[in-house]
């Protein structure tokens, strides 16, 4: 039964399965054996940049593995092919899809369309910046709006900080680094007021952590709202860079000119594993309640250590250092442990990605 269920998979998503027996399959390497094998070889543990540990999903590195031997053609066909995936996951038009090399590419792709004039762009301060620098570099100037108190996107007051001259406005939700997420409704309202004056770009990265539904529907429609996605966190995929915008098809144009082959940044391998996991929903849920309980035990035992911590939506944690008497990056530092940074010097607020319940493990134990 399991391999009639992964044969017709690969069948039904254009991938050739000849030579692919469940044997094949099986002799893959599962994401938890190369976790071990890190770990024999005393590699860090990676706990900084969002990653899903135990992807990619079989059935994607399988894709991956038949396909390199194609890797000398175009993704003319497995691009299209993705395409009619995604919109059919989504239940949207293929003319409302734009695959990008990551949703960093995206990102690219708005701020560029963006900065056709010269203005100003509007982003929550702390959120997901790594693109702003470009951003800037292209003439737009940058504005912030800090967080409410309790670390929600204060919509309200990004709202009242639109200027005549703003042409693209930022949210990443759940945002990064908080994890926090906005309320659907909320959001809906801040968009509606919001894209009659500027672009909106919606970084939906780690809906797939949530049970919130995806704006995509109501991008189709509005001309001013760009939704991004990507393979990279649920799925797996982050050295894959894999991702794409939803939006009205006329603005998807405008995104496609500004690259010289649009959809055809990804390679094939990138391109049939995003294929292969978007049917292996088995994973998705396997990953989805790993990070769910993983994520548990460490905000639990974070607070047990007097940190405070932010609820979190995702595959990370956003907690305060105020109370941590000991240098905590020295103490990742001598235990192996990658994290990241202080995001606000005031009440030295820090994140860390959820990795396997043992490296979460070997985390609390390493800043006890």
């Amino acid at each position: 039964m399991l391999e009639s269920n992964r044969r017709h998979w690969l069948k039904q998503i254009g991938l050739s399965v000849a030579g692919i027996g469940l044997s094949n399959l099986d002799a893959i390497s599962a994401p938890t054996d190369l976790l071990a094998k890190d770990s024999a070889n005393n590699l860090p543990i990676r706990l900084s940049s969002n990653e899903n540990p135990y992807g990619p999903s079989p059935l994607a590195r399988a894709a991956m593995t038949e396909n390199i031997n194609i890797s000398n053609r175009y993704n003319w066909q497995l691009s299209t092919d993705l395409i009619q995936a995604v919109s059919k996951k989504n239940n949207i038009s293929t003319n409302n899809i734009l695959l990008g090399a990551g949703s960093t590419e995206i990102l690219d792709l708005v701020t560029r369309l963006s900065s056709t004039k010269k203005g100003s762009f509007l982003i929550a301060d702390p959120s997901y910046s790594y693109w702003t620098e470009a951003a800037e570099k292209l003439g737009l100037k940058k504005i912030t709006v800090p967080l409410t108190k309790s670390k929600q996107l204060d919509l309200d007051a990004m709202l009242k900080a639109i200027q005549s001259d703003t042409r693209l406005i930022y949210i990443c939700n759940p945002n990064n680094p908080t994890g926090s997420i906005a309320d659907r409704i909320e959001l809906v309202k801040f968009i509606n007021e919001a894209s009659k004056k500027a672009i909106v770009l919606i970084d939906e990265a780690y809906i797939d952590y949530t049970n919130q539904e995806s704006l995509s529907a109501i991008a189709i429609e509005n001309k001013n709202l760009i939704i991004a996605k990507t393979f990279s966190k649920i799925y797996g995929l982050a050295g894959a860079r894999i991702g794409y915008a939803i939006a009205n098809s006329k603005t998807i144009e405008q995104l496609s000119e500004l690259k010289s082959w649009a959809s055809g940044s990804i390679s094939v391998a990138s391109t049939a594993a995003a294929l292969a996991a978007l049917n292996d929903e088995k994973f998705v849920l396997e990953a989805l309640s790993l990070n769910k309980n993983a994520r548990q035990f460490t905000i639990e035992n974070l607070k047990k250590l007097n940190l405070v911590c932010i609820p979190s939506n995702t595959n990370f944690i956003y907690f305060s250092l105020n109370n941590f008497k000991k240098d905590f990056f020295e103490q990742l530092k001598n235990n192996n442990i990658i994290g990241t940074k202080i995001y606000e010097e005031q009440g030295r607020w820090t994140r860390i990605t959820v990795g396997t319940m043992e490296e979460m493990q070997k985390f609390i134990s390493a800043i006890q």
